[in-house]
């Protein structure tokens, strides 16, 4: 049975990492993005080149309307989906709480929170057993950070992945019985781009590393191994359930 993956923020960083190791798994893939066009092309082309059945989706996973569309043309292109990875999200400007605003906060909470709310709900819509599905695999993309809790820098953001935990275990639970598994994934501080956005430069992830058990920043597809392996038939008993990958931070 030809398995189908919707990895939402998919063209760059851990998001990209999973879709490569996910395509050398033998899935076809969604490729979601939010802006970067160029690069969300580039990926799908090296993919394809690979053999990988691959369709690019710009969405931006907090509009309703614009999820309903990429759902739609995910069955219409690519047929039954079999696994979600919700990747997309957002970090901002290093702050404290007094000097945040609301704007700040609900936009924040729009993809890490509300984005993952609706993705879920269209594959648990299309996965489900109870409606006609085959079941599937969701898996949500959260931070160390979420216990963590990111004091004077970005306490709001930590909370929004908070909040993408506490989702983990209740709709883990919630449809299992279903034939959807849920799971999630605690990445600690990795190589990415996504540092540019909160500030951290060069020096100051170096530092962090420093602070980490290992001694090292991790790497996106050490992240991505994590993911394949709770969207695969090894992890058949784990529901509700996740992982850190972050060095022993």
């Amino acid at each position: 049975m030809h398995r189908i993956a919707l990895i939402t923020g998919a063209s760059r960083g851990i998001g990209a990492a999973i879709a490569r190791r996910a395509a050398s798994a033998g899935y076809g893939l969604a490729l979601n993005y939010a802006r970067d066009a160029a690069a969300a092309e580039s990926l799908a082309a090296e993919l394809r080149a690979g053999g990988s059945r691959v369709v690019t989706l710009q969405a931006d996973v907090a509009d309703e309307g614009q999820v309903l569309h990429m759902f739609e043309r995910i069955d219409a292109e690519l047929g039954p989906l079999s696994a979600l990875v919700n990747n997309a999200g957002i970090v901002v400007p290093g702050a404290r709480l007094v000097d945040m605003d609301l704007a700040r906060w609900q936009r924040l909470f729009e993809v890490n929170v509300f984005g993952a709310l609706l993705c879920s709900r269209e594959a648990a819509r299309r996965m489900s057993t109870a409606r006609g599905g085959r079941g599937g695999a969701i898996v949500n993309i959260s931070s160390r950070a979420a216990q963590l809790g990111s004091p004077g820098l970005y306490v709001d953001y930590a909370a929004s992945k908070g909040a993408l935990d506490s989702l983990t275990v209740g709709l883990g639970r919630e449809l299992i019985e279903e034939g959807i598994r849920v799971n999630g994934v605690r990445p600690g501080i990795i190589e990415t781009e996504i540092h540019q956005t909160s500030g951290f430069d060069d020096a100051k992830l170096q530092a962090a590393a420093a602070q980490i058990p290992i001694r090292r920043l991790g790497r996106a597809e050490e992240v991505a191994e994590a993911v394949l392996w709770l969207m695969s038939d090894a992890a058949s008993y784990t529901v509700g359930a996740t992982l850190d990958v972050a060095g022993g931070r």
